[in-house]
């Protein structure tokens, strides 16, 4: 009987070796540091081994392993980790971002937690940017997200993103851009001009979109969400990336980044540069772009951090301006005709281009004051240089190559060395036709600092300041006389009857100051599953206009008065996690902001509109979400209220005299609503299934306030002012109402994924000019629906050692035939077919992409 047991105990220890040598399952879950959002897809390897796997939709993982060994988990744009197996849950792991790998400092507090902060939220991370961007523009991967639209009209870098039917490029911006926590959308404006960054998508490491109300504290033009970007900034690691792509229609781009990693002194080093060329798949719209990126970090000591950081884009590329249907569709060059080409001494020579330098320059500071309280703070600058290049016609009429002369109705070029010829006969020199340059400069400084303390175990409190100084110069140079002698200009009253050459200050001078002070107090709830928040700002805002040619120099009128405008914003939501896959939320806000430089100034003078005032917004919204380990599901619905809208509109060129007409809109009242899903599905571990669907409902809740229409010279038009205008019950004309998506990406085999996308846009609305609504009844055209599909495929693989992946992308693959944006120039087009007044972008047809990437 003892040798019996002692058999039956050798055995058990036996098997219990075995079994140790085997491994157990491990279990844990992945999540980003910041934003606590899964990390689907990152890789888990039990080091020294080929056992990986991959983390579900949840996060969450299981592996077999042996107790002791190491498991090393990594994730395109994340700091790589190894943890030594102890037991077979893990708990949570966190990732941090590449872009706080040595804890650097950005204002991080505008971004949203997962199951947390109660906002609607998509995040695209890292990977996904680098397997789906192609030669697009960055805002281009945000279609992807529901109520959010983007396109691109003029040219390389001109994107613009509408979320939820708020423009980001309307003359009053309503989408808030922040890079690091830095605000860039213009102070003027509200616009976000996407080509002062257009190699952003090399060293962006997230890219959030809030809708709606948001997370940010400060008062920022978000009235229809703020998309956050975070940049790499500087790796712990030693090493970096060469980059070389090609694709469609000549486009080049080859980049370069090397990172010194963390010294033992605490220093970092983060370089990256990039060159971009090409044609933008239509004629004559070719570009040139250098993008530099720089880090330097310094560890002081085990609870301070400073950080240096330099980026920007110096770019230059044609552009093309709208044009109507009819005439496009009966072009021999079909969608890729560009009205706006021209000729001179027998070369290709668009008189349209733009050409700008933005660096912007951040030093970051963090402090952790103790186990309760920290300090961040960044300090800005920005100088921006650059403008717009066009055709002045001087109301004589263009000459083409094939000699007519009947502008847009003509499909060749414009013939500019004709041009020349008769600039070179004028009896005294003066310039018929000439290129001119309106120059748009600034320089702008600013400070964001935020104090943030936890109160009590359940209570955080947050506190801070945001204060900018921006200066912004405009003005109009000779560009090019095109053979003449001078151009005769009268616009300035300081030299009357100026002849002006190359070089010199025409039509318009005038010098824009903005100064902004805010401060926000946030305090957030967090205990167990219910977090709850609530955010209260204000903002003082003071507004100076200087103008330099339309007074006298001794004139006192040359510099107006300032003009001040307090705007506030109260929100505040709660989020309740119902058990670990569901959770429910909701938010409510009242926001104010001032009205844009542009509104309180009017006539092109120094005139104060003493009826413009701020702008409201009262928005709420309800959402649930629902995540297992292979599918989630997020649903919400919005309803926002937008009050006292003001902007002005330009018209085209007018058909007879060229003149381009300003119409001052305001007291426009507009309501917002809808409802927004967001799909996963992980059938098996190799293949992922994304889905959104965004229907909306957005129109003018009341006809508008007063409307003035304005001539070239700053005057009003005779009969051109009326009370308001009819534009009640009609649809916001901005994006598709109702848009849907579906994509599927495939891991074939472990080093080689393919992906899809498919969209759908449709109930959408052309923009249209105001004073065309003065009758009761009018109906803006609607665009045609049209549907895309978007493929992609990666190869990783290894040379020489080094990591090494083979990207390629196809854009509009069926080569479908649409209209991207448009303009109903006069509301009176039946709702069927095509109006002969309807100015419109088509857009891109088929593209492709490849590009070749070793790390080292």
């Amino acid at each position: 009987m003892r040798k019996y047991l002692l058999l039956l105990f050798i055995s058990f220890l036996t098997t219990g070796a075995v079994l140790a040598q085997d491994g157990s399952v491990i279990r844990g879950k992945l999540l980003d540091a910041q934003t606590k959002e899964s990390l689907i897809g990152a890789s888990v390897l039990v080091k020294g081994t080929t056992n990986a796997t991959t983390a579900a939709l949840d996060g969450s993982f299981k592996i077999t392993a042996p107790g002791g060994s190491i498991l090393v988990f990594s994730y395109i744009g994340y700091v790589s980790k190894e943890v030594t197996v102890t037991g077979k849950n893990l708990g949570d792991i966190f990732l941090d971002p590449a872009s706080s790998s040595v804890k650097e400092v950005t204002i991080t507090g505008d971004v949203a937690i997962d199951r947390r902060t109660p906002i609607a939220v998509t995040t695209i991370n890292a990977r996904t940017i680098e397997e789906k961007i192609g030669t697009q523009d960055l805002p281009a991967l945000l279609a992807v997200v529901p109520g959010v639209m983007t396109s691109n009209t003029s040219g390389y870098g001109d994107s613009r993103v509408s979320i939820r039917g708020f423009s980001s490029t309307s003359k009053n911006g309503n989408v808030a851009m922040t890079i690091n926590g830095i605000p860039v959308n213009d102070m003027e404006n509200g616009n976000t001009y996407w080509s002062d960054f257009t190699g952003l998508s090399d060293v962006t490491t997230s890219f959030q979109v809030q809708r709606g109300l948001g997370a940010a504290k400060i008062i920022v033009p978000s009235f229809g969400g703020t998309i956050n970007i975070t940049t790499r900034n500087t790796d712990a690691v030693k090493g970096g990336y060469v980059f070389s792509g090609i694709g469609s229609d000549g486009y080049s781009k080859f980049g370069a980044l090397i990172s010194t990693g963390l010294t033992p002194s605490g220093w970092a080093a983060t370089f990256q540069g990039s060159k971009t060329e090409g044609n933008y798949h239509v004629d004559n719209t070719e570009f040139l772009n250098y993008n530099y990126f720089f880090n330097l970090s310094k560890v002081l000591s085990a609870t301070q951090t400073i950080s240096f950081s330099l980026m920007g884009a110096s770019q230059k590329h044609n552009t093309r301006f709208n044009a109507p249907i009819y005439v496009i569709e009966h072009a021999p060059q079909g969608i890729r005709y560009n009205p706006d080409a021209g000729v001179l001494n027998g070369q290709p020579y668009d008189p349209y281009q733009n050409y700008f330098s933005k660096p912007l320059a951040s030093l970051n500071h963090s402090w952790v004051i103790n186990d309760k309280s920290s300090l961040s703070t960044v300090l800005y600058a920005t100088y921006g240089t650059g403008g717009g290049v066009s055709l002045a016609t001087n109301n004589a009429s263009t000459p083409h190559i094939n000699g007519n002369t009947n502008g847009l109705y003509d499909y060749s070029p414009f013939d500019l060395t004709a041009i020349a010829k008769t600039n070179a006969a004028t009896v005294d020199g003066a310039a018929t036709n000439y290129i001119k340059t309106s120059e748009n400069d600034h320089h702008w400084y600013g400070v964001r600092s935020t104090f943030n303390t936890q109160l009590t175990n359940d209570i955080n409190l947050s506190a801070g300041i945001d204060l900018k100084d921006y200066e912004g110069t405009h003005f109009t140079k000779v560009n090019n006389l095109l053979g003449a002698g001078y151009v005769l200009d009268n616009n300035n009253k300081n030299a009357p009857n100026n002849h002006a050459v190359t070089g010199d200050k025409i039509s318009f001078y005038n010098v824009d100051d903005i100064l902004s002070g805010g401060a926000f107090l946030q305090s957030e709830y967090v205990k167990n599953d219910l977090s709850a928040f609530i955010t209260l700002s204000g903002t003082e805002s003071r507004d100076q206009r200087n103008d330099y040619f339309t007074y006298l120099d001794s004139d006192p009128k040359q510099h107006s008065p300032w003009v001040s405008f307090f705007t506030y914003q109260a929100k505040g939501g709660a989020n309740y996690n119902i058990n670990e896959n569901m959770n429910i939320f909701a938010n409510i806000g009242y926001i104010t902001k001032p009205p844009y430089f542009d509104n309180v100034f009017i006539n092109f003078k120094n005139d104060i509109n003493k009826s413009t005032v701020p702008e409201k917004l009262f928005s709420y919204e309800l959402g649930y979400g629902y995540k297992t380990s292979n599918f989630s599901a997020n649903l919400n619905f919005y309803r926002s209220s937008y009050m006292n809208r003001a902007f002005t509109q330009a018209t085209p060129p007018d058909g007879t005299t060229g003149i381009i007409y300003s119409i001052n809109i305001s007291g426009v009242n507009e309501l917002h609503q809808g409802g927004e899903l967001e799909l996963k599905f992980k059938p098996v571990r190799q293949v992922t299934i994304n889905g959104s669907l965004s229907v909306g409902d957005w129109h003018y809740s009341s006809n508008s306030g007063p409307v003035q229409v304005l001539n070239d010279q700053n005057q009003p038009v005779v009969g051109g002012s009326y009370p308001a205008v009819l534009i009640k019950g009609l649809k916001v004309g901005d994006a598709p109402q109702t848009q849907a998506h579906i994509g599927a990406d495939i891991d074939v085999l472990s080093d080689f994924r393919v992906g899809a996308d498919y969209f759908y846009n449709g109930n959408y609305t052309s923009n249209f000019f105001f004073n065309t609504i003065q009758t009761a009844g009018l109906t803006p055209w609607k665009i045609p629906t049209y549907n895309l599909l978007n493929v992609n495929a990666v190869l990783k693989f290894k040379i020489a050692g080094l990591d090494g992946s083979l990207v390629g992308n196809v854009t509009n693959l069926l080569n479908t035939k649409y209209i991207s944006d448009a303009n109903d120039g006069s509301v009176s087009a039946a709702p069927k077919g095509l109006p002969q007044n309807a100015n419109v972008y088509f857009g891109y047809g088929r593209t492709f992409g490849t590009s070749l990437k070793i790390k080292f």
